[in-house]
């Protein structure tokens, strides 16, 4: 792994921790959680000379993904901006976004 993109996971998972209320013992988890994020985004970047206009516009969602953005923030208690939010960052893992979801809603509470 090269040193930029180590340091690009650490400060994530430090940003993820920090978030979450510093909780003990959750290191290997916001480690995971940012180097998946990172992935995610590189995966999803499109070049600016690749047409992205065509792609629409930004943060729009399928409609089929509207209800998995509802459903997250029924189940969860947060709300469908803060579900889009963590579906946006976060991918479509369940798990992930279930936890990332509740310790949101606790961090409010």
């Amino acid at each position: 792994m090269d040193d930029d993109r180590h340091e690009k996971i650490r400060q994530r998972a430090y940003e993820i921790w920090v978030r979450e209320g510093r909780p003990h013992g959750a290191h290997e988890r916001h480690w995971q959680q940012a180097k998946h994020e990172l992935d995610l985004n590189d995966a999803t970047t499109v070049p600016a000379d690749d047409g992205a206009a065509e792609h629409g516009p930004t943060g729009t969602i399928a409609s089929s993904d509207v209800l998995t953005v509802e459903a997250l923030a029924m189940r969860t208690g947060i709300t469908g901006d803060q579900a889009q939010e963590l579906i946006d960052r976060l991918g479509n893992d369940r798990a992930t976004l279930e936890e990332a979801a509740r310790n949101l809603k606790a961090a409010e509470g």
